[in-house]
């Protein structure tokens, strides 16, 4: 069976990159240029790493930080009526996510009508045709990907949608680990958890291919040596540039095989709660795993390998079980709070959770686990109370681990 795997057009990767902006930059022959970040890099100064060499190189530029974490859609509106009404030619993007996936959406969108509701994945009636504004990526974060995948996320009233297409791909991605380094601890956990959950699920994916595998492993196998590591000591060089290439490789991987059960749960919490993607993610992950982990326990055993632990004498039955206490493990090493409760969510909360998350089909669909209403509800109740459940035939049991 032939798999489609895509790319996007040209990354430059590894500490020191980013010193091949300008001569991308030339390569557009832009004469104006928005330069999409957030209010808070503009502010410590890290967006000058941008402006400054394109002043130098007598560009025309207009800073635009009216970025929020987890955009809602009227943010997005409000950027993409901005940069149809200023005639820009190339759309710079510099921060986390968030910055990331509005500027795709400002650049692809600025060469279409209408609003960016009428595009959105679940709801929208406008299709994506044209290619619009060139767009160069560059991540001050290592969790979301966003710079090699084709995927705008933004957030609604309780859950959130996407505007996707390959239109949306960058022309470039620019991966400099050196932007990361001023990253907070609490931000280097969730982004960095954000990403190992990336590989994780792209690795489970039905949609899963021996390309998107290897992606995903390396993913794994950096990221969850290193984390720990990044939180501690933003400093570490080695530890930020082997978080950098894990986010750019489980961004690649997910972008080609897809996330699942635990994205599909965590939109709604991060619609409805406001808490950051990655901390969704973070606080889902272990749960979810345990309770699909019958459906993927041989490539469960392959993702305990790659942590860094040995399943030599183990079954695939036990090193899937490892697996998921270790995933359990990481999350509270890095001090994010490992329960639904750790983030003041009550229990009467668990049935609208449930209604949002069906509503994510695209990605349920690539679970290797069929998870009806029953399944999520019951994953969010074991998230809420801190145990990790799993089906044994036609029961739920609690599984110590």
């Amino acid at each position: 069976m032939s798999e489609k795997i895509t790319f996007a057009p040209i990354s430059y990767t590894g500490w020191g990159s980013l010193s091949h902006f300008i001569e991308e930059v030339e390569r557009f022959n832009a004469k104006k240029v928005l330069v999409i970040t957030d209010p808070f890099l503009k502010e410590i100064g890290l967006t000058d790493q941008v402006t400054v060499p394109l002043a130098g190189a007598g560009y025309e530029f207009e800073i635009y930080s009216e970025v929020v974490p987890e955009p809602p859609l009227a943010v997005g509106e409000k950027l993409v009526a901005f940069t149809r009404e200023n005639n820009f030619d190339l759309v710079v993007g510099i921060g986390g996510g968030s910055a990331l996936d509005l500027a795709k959406l400002a650049g692809v969108l600025a060469a279409h009508e209408g609003k960016v509701e009428d595009y959105l994945n679940l709801t929208g009636t406008k299709k994506v045709t044209e290619k619009g504004l060139p767009t160069i990526l560059i991540p001050t974060t290592s969790g979301t990907g966003s710079e090699v995948t084709n995927i705008a996320v933004l957030s609604l009233e309780t859950t959130k949608d996407v505007v996707t297409h390959d239109n949306l791909l960058p022309d470039v991605a620019i991966v400099d680990p050196a932007l990361t380094v001023s990253l907070p601890p609490k931000v280097t956990a969730a982004t960095g958890i954000d990403a190992l959950t990336h590989a994780v699920e792209a690795y489970i994916s039905k949609n899963a291919s021996p390309v998107s595998d290897a992606l995903a492993i390396q993913a794994i196998r950096l990221i969850s040596n290193s984390i720990r590591k990044a939180v501690s000591n933003g400093s570490d060089q080695e530890a930020r540039t082997n978080m950098s290439y894990g986010s750019y490789l489980a961004g690649l991987a997910f972008f080609n095989a897809g996330v699942a059960g635990v994205h599909a749960l965590a939109y709604p919490i991060g619609g409805q709660f406001h808490i950051s993607h990655g901390e969704s993610n973070a606080v889902l992950l272990p749960y979810v795993m345990g309770y699909i982990r019958q459906s993927c326990e041989k490539r469960m055993k392959d993702i305990y390998d790659a942590m860094g632990f040995s399943s030599a004498n183990l079954s695939q039955e036990e090193a899937s079980y490892r697996c998921v206490s270790e995933l359990k493990r990481l999350v509270e090493d890095v001090n994010i709070p490992s329960t639904l409760k750790g983030f003041n969510i009550s229990e009467d909360a668990l049935e609208s959770l449930t209604k949002d998350a069906l509503e994510q089909k695209r990605i349920l669909a690539r679970s290797p686990m069929t998870l009806a209403r029953e399944d999520i509800f019951t994953i969010y109740k074991a998230a809420f109370d801190g145990e990790i459940v799993e089906l044994n035939g036609q029961e739920k049991q609690i599984v110590t681990i």
